[in-house]
C-alpha cells in the first residue's frame, strides 16, 4: 500500500530553509492531494528578556510574518494547490511543532528546513528542527537540497 500524507504542516521563519521546505511541501501535497498547514511561531520567550517590553514589538514581528505568509499561500495557489491554510502562534517553537499542532490538526508529516544555526548555537540553545525530528508525534522530513535536489546553498544578494 502506498503511503499517502494528507496534513502537511510547514513551519516557516523567513529562512531560505524554510522557504525550501515550503517549496518542496507544495510539490509533495500536489501529489497526495492533501492539505498544507502553514506556521510561524512567535518565540514569546525572547521578548521576557526586554525590560521595556512593548506589545508594538509583538505586533511587529507579527505583521511581518503575516506577510510572508500570505506571499506563500498565494505562491501555492499559483502552482494549483488550494488546500492550504496557515497560523501564528506564540509560545515555544519546539513543543508547538513537535507536539501541539500535530495533535491538534492530525498531522501526519512535517516538513521542516535544515537547521541554519552553527555548531556553537545549536549547543547554546538548541535546533528546532533537531528537537521535531527527535520527539514529532508523526514522520519528519528535514529538507536540505534546493528543488533539484543540490545541496542547499542559499542565494547571494
Amino acid at each position: 500500500m502506498l503511503q499517502q500524507y494528507k496534513q502537511i504542516l510547514v513551519p516557516v521563519d523567513g529562512s531560505y530553509e524554510a522557504e525550501l521546505a515550503f517549496k518542496k511541501a507544495v510539490a509533495v501535497a500536489i501529489r497526495n492531494q492533501a492539505t498544507i498547514h502553514l506556521v510561524h511561531v512567535v518565540d514569546t520567550r525572547a521578548f521576557q528578556n526586554i525590560s521595556s517590553f512593548d506589545t508594538s514589538m509583538v505586533e511587529q514581528v507579527t505583521d511581518t510574518a503575516k506577510e510572508t505568509l500570505e506571499k506563500y499561500v498565494q505562491e501555492a495557489h499559483q502552482a494549483g494547490l488550494n488546500e492550504i491554510d496557515y497560523s501564528i502562534e506564540y509560545g515555544a517553537p519546539k513543543s508547538v511543532i513537535a507536539k501541539d499542532l500535530p495533535r491538534n490538526l492530525h498531522i501526519d508529516l512535517i516538513m521542516i528546513g535544515a537547521t541554519g544555526l552553527n555548531a556553537v548555537e545549536r549547543l547554546l540553545i538548541g535546533s528546532v528542527t533537531e528537537f521535531v525530528t527527535r520527539t514529532a508525534l508523526c514522520d519528519v522530513l528535514v529538507v536540505r537540497t534546493d528543488l533539484d535536489n543540490h545541496p542547499a546553498k542559499k542565494p547571494e544578494n
